[in-house]
């Protein structure tokens, strides 16, 4: 009876974050493949302008998330302690640091928009479009780094169903004035890609705002404070840069490696970034449902190291990867059936769009071992305080396998989009090997917390 209702307790707790993170991933990406969609119809210049830009704000974002999971790796630990002030302490050097990556990024946007978009094409009216976009994009940098930092604190109270009403909310006024602007609809001038850079910016800081605000008002687990974000705890700090700060370090290799995609991809065809762009927004979403496993996994794992009880650590650690491997199926069939609804709402040319069906068919195979390898690693044995053998599994497969191979195969062998596409993305596959070993042999288990 005791096992039941523990049972019970971990898939209602693990569900009842899972359910909400999932659902925010999904509605934020659905922001970006409603502007694909509508600047496909509106130019596909546009939306290869667009799509280099947001590589960079991909990379941004993938540095704020190694800062977010580095707080929540600590501060799931004192949670299962019921400490709060230490928690409080590292969630303001983790601001700090997000705050000042930030200004570093606008400042040399500001100054080198069109070097910045000529990393990834050299097609002259694509640049162009793209430099439009960033002159207004880069002001939501600030704001965007406040909320994911905010938010990646309350998650580690397990405070998640904000971050849900608000990607609602960001989808809603994003996509009204994109609408409104891209097109020029209701007298309002036609913008194309400022117009949908309007929208984007007026979503970022009406979220920042409201997240704010509830924060200062509403919120009782953490008790966050804006004086709070100026004290400096230097043994606090130093416990959280030596841990986070090689997660920092692969994760923002690893956003410039999906960046680097279309670097490759844009070097090869105009068809083939327009095709990398639709796939991988679609992709993407259905991502989501790992990327919620994995942060639901670093909490809940985090919280029960913590709390110091090793054996229902192994027990959720089994128990888990059954889940991530049961995801990693559904997510791949509800992509490969979803590609042909979802590629017949865009405006694009015949061999654009079966370039991306193609494409999407591959990731539909890709998402099964994503899903089990990325939640492993960075869900469990990443929450779980081993962040060393992320770091070293992601540089090795990444840097000293995928990109090479790719490289290789896309400027000196000549092969096809198709084949550097898979070239790519193996290494979601073959990570899972070394992710089944660690986990269910190896010792990851690391008490972060101090007494």
């Amino acid at each position: 009876m005791k096992q039941t209702e523990e049972k019970r307790y971990f898939y209602r707790n693990f569900f009842s974050i899972y359910t909400a993170l999932v659902l925010q991933n999904v509605i934020t990406l659905s922001v970006n493949l409603a502007d694909n969609m509508m600047l496909g119809a509106y130019s596909e210049t546009s939306l290869a302008g667009v799509a280099a830009v947001n590589q960079i704000q991909f990379v941004f974002q993938q540095m704020l998330l190694a800062l977010g999971d580095g707080a929540v790796m600590f501060c799931s630990q004192y949670w299962g302690r019921k400490q709060t002030e230490p928690m409080r302490k590292i969630a303001a050097t983790a601001m700090r640091t997000g705050l000042l990556v930030a200004v570093i990024l606008f400042l040399l946007v500001s100054f080198f928009p069109y070097q910045a978009v000529g990393l990834f094409t050299t097609d002259g009216p694509i640049i162009e479009e793209g430099v439009r976009y960033i002159r207004l994009i880069r002001f939501t940098y600030l704001f965007f780094a406040v909320t994911q930092l905010l938010l990646a604190s309350l998650r580690s109270v397990e405070v998640v169903r904000i971050a849900f009403y608000l990607s609602v909310m960001t989808f809603f006024v994003n996509c009204g004035i994109n609408y409104v602007l891209i097109y020029g609809k209701f007298g309002a001038p036609k913008l194309g890609v400022a117009g949908a850079a309007i929208g984007t910016l007026a979503a970022r800081i009406l979220e920042c705002g409201i997240l704010i605000f509830y924060v200062a008002r509403k919120e009782k687990r953490l008790c966050l404070k804006l004086r709070g974000y100026f004290q400096f705890d230097r043994v606090l700090s130093k416990d959280y840069f030596k841990v986070t700060a090689p997660v920092f370090f692969v994760q923002s290799l690893w956003g410039l490696n999906t960046a680097l995609q279309t670097v490759i991809l844009g070097h090869m065809t105009a068809a083939a970034i327009a095709a990398n762009s639709v796939a991988s927004t679609l992709f993407l979403m259905v991502k989501s449902m790992a990327v919620g496993a994995a942060s639901t996994a670093s909490v809940l794992i985090g919280k029960t190291v913590g709390a110091g009880d090793m054996g229902q650590v192994k027990l959720y650690a089994v128990r888990l990867q059954k889940m991530f491997l049961a995801i990693g199926v559904v997510s791949g069939i509800i992509l490969f059936f979803l590609r042909i609804p979802v590629l017949s709402l865009y405006d694009l040319s015949p061999v654009t769009k079966d370039m991306a069906n193609t494409f999407l068919i591959i990731l539909s195979v890709v998402c099964v071992g994503m899903s089990y390898q990325m939640p492993t690693n960075n869900g469990i044995i990443r929450g779980g305080g081993h962040a060393g053998f992320v770091v070293k599994l992601d540089l090795i497969s990444i840097w000293g396998i995928v990109l090479p191979v790719s490289f290789f195969m896309a400027f000196v062998v000549k092969a096809s989009p198709v084949v550097v596409v898979c070239c790519l993305n193996a290494d979601q596959i073959f990570k899972c090997i070394p992710a089944f070993m660690e986990v269910n042999f190896g010792k990851w288990v690391r008490k972060l917390t101090r007494d």
